[in-house]
């Protein structure tokens, strides 16, 4: 007869070999974060930069099947439970898709965009949300 810690190593292979170990220790993770969440503490307004970051990160967790960190995210930043529509965040990035492209999220495109792009000598000019109305530019 097998004992205990066989049995748990058993256990551990078989599930592991399934691909279901890490599933259910982030299955885990989510409860237990979900569990100790205190509701009752006001989260700040989401603003409308982080409501587009937090879409494109839920887009690229779930399309890679991390399903339980995208809903730990989705509850801890107070991100709308509907995902916001892949065309309205693509319009207000300001982002063209081909289809190609559409097939996987808009984050990909993006990474590749800067990592191939050689506008500017390779470099971004990047602003932050005051920046675009009333900080002054960089040659203020």
């Amino acid at each position: 007869m097998a004992t205990i810690t066989e049995l748990k190593c058993a256990v551990r292979e078989t599930l592991e070999s399934r691909g279901v170990l890490g599933q259910l220790k982030a299955r885990i993770r989510a409860e237990v974060f979900s569990a100790l969440d205190d509701q009752r503490e006001p989260r700040p307004p989401l603003s409308h930069e982080n409501l587009l970051i937090n879409e494109l990160i839920r887009e690229y967790l779930e399309f890679n099947k991390y399903r339980y960190a995208a809903s730990v995210l989705t509850a801890e930043s107070g991100q709308p439970e509907v995902p916001l529509d892949r065309q309205f965040l693509a319009n207000e990035l300001k982002v063209a898709e081909d289809i190609s492209s559409k097939s996987v999220p808009l984050l990909y495109g993006l990474v590749s965009h800067f990592l191939n792009g050689t506008d500017n000598g390779g470099k971004v000019f990047l602003r932050g949300a005051a920046a675009s109305s009333s900080a002054p530019g960089p040659n203020a």
